[in-house]
């Protein structure tokens, strides 16, 4: 239903031993990605590599990274997103560190997008691939296969501000069927959502009342209620669109391992 509860308390399905780089441990995890068969891909970020945990997996394996912090293509320097093609199982990440947008396919290595100061990833049901870029305060796409050209902005690229038509510092990014963008507008402490083709977006969680502090992780369900990982306030908070108030769903008793 709409107003559905959420068990409160959580079963953990990757880490749960403590900070470290061993293949039992994460340091960070920043964006994750979930497949059908419920394996979960986890950009570990201070291990500058992709870790999957196979479903009630004790352990995670490396799919990509693991060479430790530089430039090289079979490294990655703090990755923040991952996208799986369940295709043909290709992973696509997010590395801001070495300011690119790359692809691994087994052993191939090739660098999709590169100087874009990136964070999130999407991609749509018609293959465009999305990345939000930090510094320049904009969300931009990409056709797939496509990649030697600037893109295309859908999201902000208005300079670095808080109004409708700008974003400052956008992370986490979603993308509907009908490739409307919600972003993350992290120090705005705002979810945005740009319909396809806008020349400004709306504010569809946060922005007022202070309810969000640092929004990162976004998703939005198939009745359109957008779910935002709080991260300053440890807790995921729910909007039903067209509300001026979100409510806590998961957390919300503060920093805390329990």
């Amino acid at each position: 239903s709409k107003f559905n509860k959420w068990k409160q308390n959580a079963i953990t399905a990757a880490g749960r031993n403590g900070k470290g780089h061993k293949s039992n441990q994460l340091n960070s995890p920043s964006g994750i990605f979930v497949d059908k068969k419920k394996n979960i891909f986890i950009a570990d970020f201070w291990n500058d590599r992709i870790v999957e945990w196979k479903h009630n997996a004790t352990e995670g394996q490396f799919v990509a990274g693991e060479n430790r912090e530089r430039d090289r293509m079979d490294q990655l320097y703090g990755p923040t997103d991952i996208i799986v093609d369940q295709q043909n199982y290709s992973i696509i990440v997010a590395d801001p560190g070495n300011r690119r947008v790359v692809r691994w396919l087994n052993q191939n290595r090739e660098t999709l997008i590169k100087n874009i100061d990136c964070r999130g990833l999407a991609i749509d049901k018609h293959g465009f691939l999305y990345v939000s870029d930090w510094w320049k305060d904009e969300v931009r796409r990409w056709k797939f296969g496509e990649y030697n050209n600037e893109g295309i902005i859908v999201a902000g690229g208005n300079g670095h501000g808080d109004q409708l038509n700008q974003l400052n510092y956008p992370t986490f990014i979603y993308v509907d069927e009908h490739q409307s963008v919600y972003v993350s507008d992290y120090n705005n402490r705002r979810v945005m959502k740009w319909r396809k083709g806008a020349k400004e977006g709306k504010i569809v969680a946060g922005g007022n009342r202070n309810e969000l502090s640092q929004p990162e992780g976004v998703i939005v369900d198939h009745l359109g209620q957008i779910y935002v990982a709080d991260s300053k306030n440890h807790r995921v908070m729910r909007w039903c669109e067209g509300k001026e108030e979100g409510e806590v769903v998961v957390g919300g008793n503060g920093k805390g391992i329990q």
